[in-house]
């Protein structure tokens, strides 16, 4: 077994497809199929199932690879530990962002410095919903993940505190009051945004019992403000999540009580990270973020 053949196994995987990793690794779609058949033959199990152009995992193939990427993290984190000695600084880091607060607001402000203190660090970023970076973390695909607060799977660091408000179109007659409750929302249309906080959204009504009018759900935070600037529904979101331009379509009004929100960096295992991770999770810690 070598490690190689743990990185095509991970790759094929990840991309469903042989032509696609080789395309990736810029192999020959032989090597690739070749590489899985000598791994697959020293297990002595099938890790794949092949339907004509698409893979896709075995229950054991879906078991081992979490072990596959938990050792190719060890890997890559000996090798940069090893270039650290030698004064090199090179490595892979893989970042998993949600949203408009982290993907606009939080890493463009991290990345920045992180780059100029280490070039030699290839950063690769996967944006998706908050549920979907917690199943990267778990799953071994990124090295450190933006997350919403409290998340007891992970080692995290608080970076970064705003609240949750509502938001409606501007004539609706709730823009009269100064703050809303959870009640105040149900009787209207809802839109649920997937991205960003969709989860802790959820949480929040489920804690106080209480089922809003679902009628949309949207992939994209602009989606969700679009619904409501047309007077489709209401909405909560985070507010560092809108955009600073004023949109007079809708207003947003605080909750009452008022609801906080924490973002920070979640890692799998913190003894296990690499220097790269390390190093990113120091520098986002000591800013300030407004």
């Amino acid at each position: 077994m070598t490690l190689t053949q743990l990185e095509i196994f991970s790759l094929v995987a990840e991309l469903r497809g042989f032509t696609a990793a080789a395309n990736r690794l810029g192999i020959s779609q032989s090597a690739v199929s070749h590489a899985l058949k000598a791994l697959e033959q020293e297990l002595g199990v099938e890790l794949l199932r092949r339907h004509q152009s698409q893979v896709e995992l075995s229950d054991i193939g879906q078991q081992l690879l979490l072990r596959a990427r938990a050792m190719l993290g060890l890997a890559n984190t000996l090798r940069q530990e090893a270039a650290d000695a030698r004064g090199m600084k090179r490595g892979t880091l893989r970042i998993g962002s949600f949203g408009p607060t982290s993907s606009i607001k939080l890493l463009p402000m991290i990345l920045e410095p992180f780059r100029a203190a280490h070039p030699g660090i290839e950063v690769h970023i996967d944006e998706g919903p908050d549920r979907q970076v917690i199943q990267w973390l778990e799953e071994r695909r990124i090295d450190v993940g933006f997350v919403v607060l409290p998340e007891e799977r992970f080692d995290t660091f608080a970076l970064f505190e705003d609240q949750m408000v509502a938001l409606l179109p501007t004539d609706h007659p709730l823009g009269a009051h100064e703050s809303l409750s959870l009640q105040d929302l149900c009787h209207d249309p809802f839109v649920l945004t997937e991205a960003g906080s969709s989860e802790l959204v959820s949480r929040l009504f489920n804690a106080a019992r209480l089922t809003p009018n679902i009628r949309y759900r949207c992939s994209q935070l602009l989606s969700t403000l679009d619904t409501v600037g047309r007077g489709a529904a209401l909405t909560v979101v985070a507010e560092s999540s809108l955009p600073q331009d004023n949109d007079r379509r809708y207003v947003k009004r605080p909750l009452s009580p008022p609801v906080k929100r924490q973002v920070g960096l979640a890692v799998l295992d913190q003894r296990q990270s690499s220097p790269a991770t390390l190093a990113f999770i120091e520098l986002a810690s000591n800013l300030t973020y407004r």
